[in-house]
């Protein structure tokens, strides 16, 4: 306990990181209080009755899980930053099936920021699609108490473009937080929202179990026990690396000797971190788009896409995750550049001949690593819906794998890593007792949430 205050004191001593933790600190806090304003032309003391009538189950109760509440409550940032990220998946994809994408994203700085500026143009499109889905959802009979009959005739424009209009600025606070503050801005806006619906979960679940047939304190003792073992499982998963031996050949410059050192190469068993599981989240909300305005009694392939445990969502879920992982891997990882690199700087993997062979012997072992990560990030993903079978209620069944036990996971991790590289560039002690904590691998643009 003594040395946690000691590493404390010494991140509030560094300046450069007392500001970014203030800086994310103070746009974190604009963030949420944004979440709790109500859309123009409802009335928020009739909103609360609202949300709890209409339960929001499925996946829109992960939607409102992701906005923070904002989903339910009818805020300005109730779409939070999921049209961002749909319009990143556009993009991502189109640079890899349109040339003229791959050639502006080879032109370095320049062709990223005009893909970031598609990227954006993109989000305005997608926002106004999802808010006019939104409106007709706030018209649905359990919302529609909460609409104020003098403002209806203008409710329709002007929820498209508050909804607009705050995504966008949801958006530009990520950007803010990463250029000026600690950690991945968007990331850490979705585990935000994540985290503001932790403890009413909680709360909800424990209510839960002390009704008759609940099971009692012992069966809530035993889902929190499985919850942390569900965690330390994943600390596992994403801190998870396979070391590649490189040897250095020696180099006398002078009268010194370079190289000759033995290293390692860290390929991570959850090369694309987060982000596989986004990306399929974020495809799954798409069908429920067509049926706002009655998810209840959906049927076909909405019921099925409406509900995290039902066995074809389950199924159809974790092949999106197995799929998106080796799409994204491939995205971010480039074992011709890394044999190119390696061969500049005199290194050699021992047994393997520099050039092509090696390239082709990292690409092996990545392909060897992945599967499993992405097999076990599939079982993750889906594990909220298995919850929810053996009788986790909704809103806490949504913190046992999914989207949101990885984001929490994964984000928190990165951030501690940063932390801990200004405490030791500045010869403190880290985080870490045992050793360093090892970062996600992040890039540019995806890595914006």
């Amino acid at each position: 306990m003594k040395k946690f205050i000691q590493t404390i004191k010494n991140i509030w001593s560094i300046e450069e990181l007392r500001d970014k933790i203030i800086k994310t600190l103070v746009l974190i806090l604009v963030y949420r209080i944004g979440v709790h304003i109500v859309l123009p032309g409802l009335d928020p003391n009739k909103l609360d009755q609202a949300a709890a009538s209409t339960g929001n189950n499925g996946l829109l109760g992960l939607f409102d899980t992701f906005a923070g509440g904002a989903f339910s409550h009818a805020s300005i940032f109730a779409l939070g930053v999921m049209p961002y990220i749909s319009a990143s998946i556009f993009m991502q994809l189109a640079t890899i099936l349109v040339p003229q994408m791959q050639k502006m994203q080879k032109e370095g700085e320049s062709g990223r920021k005009k893909i970031n500026q598609w990227t954006r143009y993109l989000t305005v499109g997608v926002t106004a699609l999802q808010a006019s889905a939104y409106v007709a959802y706030l018209k649905s009979p359990s919302y529609a108490v909460a609409l104020l009959p003098s403002y209806q005739p203008y409710f329709f424009a002007s929820t498209i473009i508050v909804l607009t209009a705050g995504t966008l600025f949801v958006m530009w606070l990520g950007e803010k937080i990463q250029d000026k503050g600690l950690g991945n801005g968007t990331s850490i806006i979705i585990m935000i929202g994540i985290l503001g619906r932790f403890p009413q979960a909680v709360i909800q679940e424990f209510q839960s179990k002390q009704q008759s047939g609940g099971g009692g304190l012992l069966i809530f003792l035993i889902e929190i026990a499985v919850l942390v073992g569900i965690i330390m499982g994943l600390v596992v998963l994403i801190q998870g690396v396979r070391k590649i031996p490189i040897n250095y050949a020696k180099q006398i410059i002078g009268n010194r000797q370079f190289g000759g050192a033995r290293q390692f190469l860290p390929v991570k068993v959850n090369s694309a971190g987060v982000m596989p599981i986004i990306f399929a989240q974020a495809i799954m909300f798409l069908p429920t788009l067509f049926s706002f305005t009655n998810i209840q009694s959906a049927t076909g392939i909405v019921k099925i896409f409406s509900s995290s445990s039902n066995p074809w969502y389950m199924v159809i879920y974790g092949v999106m995750v197995i799929a998106f992982t080796f799409l994204y891997t491939a995205l971010i990882f480039n074992p011709k550049q890394m044999s190119e690199d390696l061969k500049r700087n005199n290194g050699f993997i021992p047994g393997v001949k520099p050039g092509q062979p090696t390239a082709d012997y990292i690409g092996s072992i990545m392909d060897k690593i992945t599967l499993p990560g992405a097999v076990l990030l599939a079982v993750v993903g889906i594990l909220p819906g298995f919850a929810q079978m053996l009788g986790v209620q909704q809103g806490f069944s949504t913190f046992y794998g999914g989207t949101s036990l990885l984001i929490m996971v994964g984000v928190i991790l990165d951030t501690l890593q940063q932390i801990e590289t200004h405490l030791l560039m500045r010869q403190y002690d880290g985080l870490m007792k045992g050793g360093r904590l090892q970062g996600r691998q992040t890039v540019s643009p995806a890595s914006n949430f």
